[in-house]
């Protein structure tokens, strides 16, 4: 295999090796391994910050523990509870990947987080981007944090949550029982909730959080990983659980892209 097959060398790291060759050619040797040293730091310092938010009840908490390769009753894992058991921003450090953060955040519209100050009062600045948990359809409390977020220039992701649930149910009701034709109007009752509170083109991810290797979760994390930064983007793809070939794949072709900075 050729090192062309699998080295993705982004923007930052031309940019870097553009410095770098400077310094060896118009500097000391002591500048340029400085230089290098500060680039493989940059890269191994990359903090992600990622919020979940949602009502009461939706299984965001579930979903970050899950996230994390932690069931809800484990230590360490966030509370779960048909009630609010969020009471502020709370952060969820990932048990094999110290720089990945999951902050459950209080649901908005609850008595102490009003919709017009909701993202001031959970800290917005320090998040990359926002994944917002609803089991049934999205309310107009949702989509109000949306345009909030829009207008700040973050990344959002709608995410309807409880589908192995939903599957289940309907199995027992209909005796002529059509899988895809039950996630199709799932989809659709979402989206048109969406638009109905103004929202024009929105894309909702189908998640079990029981079996995130169906439905829409591989779809979820390849829509992430394209739109973060560089080194976010390989810092989110190690820290996804292993649940299907294409992720593991997707690890195994960053972590060889990788090989040429440690030799460096």
């Amino acid at each position: 295999m050729m090192a062309d097959d699998y080295c993705e060398i982004s923007e930052d790291d031309i940019k870097a090796a553009r410095q770098i060759e400077e310094a060896l050619e118009n500097e000391s040797l002591t500048s340029a391994s400085g230089k290098i040293q500060e680039y493989l730091k940059k890269i191994s310092d990359v903090q992600l910050n990622i919020a979940i938010t949602g009502e009461s009840g939706s299984g965001k908490s579930t979903f970050i523990n899950v996230l994390r390769g932690l069931g809800d009753e484990e230590e360490f894992s966030a509370p779960t509870g048909v009630v609010e058991t969020t009471q502020k921003a709370t952060p969820y450090q990932h048990p094999k990947h110290q720089n990945v953060k999951l902050w459950d955040l209080p649901g908005i519209g609850t008595t102490n987080f009003k919709p017009e100050t909701y993202l001031q009062q959970v800290g917005f600045d320090c998040y990359d981007f926002f994944i917002i948990v609803s089991s049934e359809r999205f309310r107009v409390n949702d989509v109000n944090l949306a345009k909030k977020i829009q207008e700040m220039k973050k990344s959002f992701y709608f995410v309807r949550s409880k589908i192995d649930s939903n599957i289940d149910a309907e199995k027992k009701r209909k005796k002529n029982f059509n899988q895809d034709e039950t996630l199709q109007n799932i989809r659709q009752n979402c989206v048109e909730g969406l638009r109905d509170h103004g929202q024009g083109f929105p894309q909702v991810f189908l998640i079990s959080s029981f079996e995130l290797h169906l439905y829409d979760f591989p779809n979820l994390v390849e829509t992430m990983e394209k739109e973060l930064p560089d080194y976010k983007r390989r810092v989110l793809l190690l820290s996804i659980p292993n649940m299907s070939l294409k992720i593991n794949q997707r690890k195994k072709e960053n972590l060889q892209a990788n090989i040429w900075r440690s030799a460096f």
